[in-house]
C-alpha cells in the first residue's frame, strides 16, 4: 500500500461513493450531525427555518442523483426492517473539472474513501465502518458505464469497483462482501469536500506529532483548518504510522469526529443566513441515490441524524490483514470481519473482539 500499485494507479490519494428504506425514526431535534449530515443533508434543515419556496426550488435543482434501484434490481440482500438505516458514503477521487489541480485526469475516478455508516435503530447512535480501498475482494459482475457488462473479478482492488461500474457497482460489492443492504448512497469529490468545510468556517483538530509530507504540513498542536488544509490532512498517508491507506484512515476517522463537533459549534441550526449557505454548498457538492434526491427527502434524513454527536459514533477499520502475496494490498480476516457484519444485521454494536489483533495503519494517536 505504499509506493507499488497495479498498473494505471494513481500515486496521490483522494477523499470522499441504495435501496428501499427502513422505517424512519420521527427526526430529534436539532442538534449536532453525523459526517453525512456535515457533508451533504443537515443543512436542508434550511426549509425549516423559512427558507421559503425560491429557496426550496434553487436548492433542490442542486441535487445530482443516480438510481442505484434500477440498476441493480433485485439480486440484493433483504431489506431488514428494524429500524436502522446504512448509507454508504464514497470520496471520488475524480480529476475532471475543478478537481484537475489534484492530477491527471485519467477518464475514470474511483473511490479512495469508502464507510458504511449504520444509524442503530432509534438514531441515538452510529457504527462507521470504513473499507480500505486496497482490499482485495471479489467484485461482482456489474454493468460498466457504456452499457457492457464487467465480468466478476477475483482479488480485485476494492476501489475498482466504482472505476469499472460506477456507484450501484459499489454498492453491488459492498452488498456482497457485507451481506447488509445498503438503504442510500452519498458521495462527494475533492472540490465538494473543500467547499463544505469552508461552508463551516474550517475544521479545528489537534496534532500530537508532526505531519509533513506532499498533501500536509502540521506542526504538533492545535490548528483551525480551512478546506484545502483538511483535504491535506484527509489525503495524508506517507507522512504518518505506517505509511499505509489504514494509517490514513485512522486520519480521516478523526477528522470525521472533529467535523461533527464542528457542526454543533457553529450555530447552523440557529443561523438562517449559516444554515443557507450550507445547504447550498453542500447540495452542489454531493451525489445521492434517487431515493435522496429531493430537499425533503434530505431533510428528513437531516432531522434524523441530527441528534447524533461524535460521542455517539463508533468507527472502526474493516478487520483486514497484510496480503502475503501483494504487501501493498489488505484482505479481510474473514471471521472478525464477519462479526462486524452480523453486529450491522443484527443492529448490535460492533464487538471489540472484531478488530482485535488485525492492522490499523499505528497513525490512531496523531489527530484528536
Amino acid at each position: 500500500m505504499g509506493e507499488q500499485g497495479e498498473q494505471g494507479e494513481r500515486d496521490t490519494d483522494g477523499i470522499s461513493g441504495s435501496g428501499e428504506g427502513r422505517d424512519r425514526a420521527r427526526p430529534a431535534p436539532a442538534r449536532r450531525g453525523l459526517v453525512i449530515a456535515a457533508w451533504s443533508v443537515a443543512a436542508l434543515l434550511v426549509l425549516g427555518a423559512g427558507g421559503g419556496a425560491v429557496a426550496y426550488l434553487k436548492i433542490d435543482g442542486n441535487i445530482r442523483s443516480v438510481d442505484i434501484n434500477t440498476q441493480l434490481g433485485d439480486d440484493r440482500p433483504q431489506d431488514i426492517e428494524d429500524g436502522s438505516l446504512d448509507i454508504l458514503v464514497l470520496g471520488s477521487d475524480s480529476r475532471s473539472g475543478a478537481n484537475g489541480a489534484y492530477g491527471r485526469d485519467e477518464g475514470a475516478a474511483r473511490s479512495d474513501t469508502a464507510m458504511v455508516v449504520h444509524v442503530h435503530e432509534g438514531r441515538k447512535k452510529a457504527s462507521v465502518v470504513s473499507i480500505p480501498r486496497d482490499t482485495l475482494v471479489t467484485r461482482p459482475e456489474c454493468a460498466r458505464r457504456d452499457g457492457t457488462s464487467e465480468p466478476a473479478a477475483y482479488r480485485a482492488m476494492f476501489n475498482t469497483a466504482y472505476e469499472v461500474g460506477g456507484p450501484a457497482c459499489a454498492v453491488k460489492t459492498v452488498e456482497q462482501m457485507s451481506g447488509v443492504r445498503m438503504d442510500h448512497y452519498v458521495e462527494v469529490d475533492f472540490t465538494g469536500f473543500k467547499e463544505i468545510i469552508d461552508a463551516l468556517g474550517g475544521v479545528q483538530v489537534t496534532t500530537t506529532r508532526p505531519i509533513k509530507d506532499g498533501s500536509s504540513h502540521l506542526d504538533p498542536g492545535t490548528h483551525q483548518l480551512d478546506g484545502e488544509q483538511a483535504l491535506g490532512l484527509v489525503r495524508t498517508r506517507k507522512g504518518v504510522g505506517d505509511q499505509s491507506d489504514l494509517g490514513r484512515i485512522q486520519l480521516q476517522q478523526a477528522f470525521v469526529k472533529a467535523l461533527v463537533e464542528q457542526v454543533g459549534k457553529v450555530g447552523v441550526f440557529t443561523s438562517p443566513q449559516k444554515l443557507w449557505g450550507l445547504a447550498d454548498t453542500a447540495t452542489k457538492a454531493v451525489t445521492t441515490d434517487s431515493e435522496l434526491d429531493g430537499v425533503k427527502e434530505l431533510a428528513d434524513l437531516a432531522g434524523g441524524l441530527s441528534g447524533l454527536g461524535a460521542d455517539d459514533i463508533n468507527m472502526i477499520t474493516l478487520p483486514v490483514r497484510y496480503d502475503t502475496v501483494d504487501p501493498n494490498r489488505v484482505v479481510p480476516v474473514e471471521a472478525q470481519a464477519g462479526q462486524v457484519w452480523q453486529a450491522l444485521l443484527s443492529d448490535l454494536p460492533v464487538p471489540a473482539s472484531a478488530t482485535r489483533d488485525t492492522a490499523t495503519g499505528a497513525a490512531a494517536d496523531v489527530v484528536r
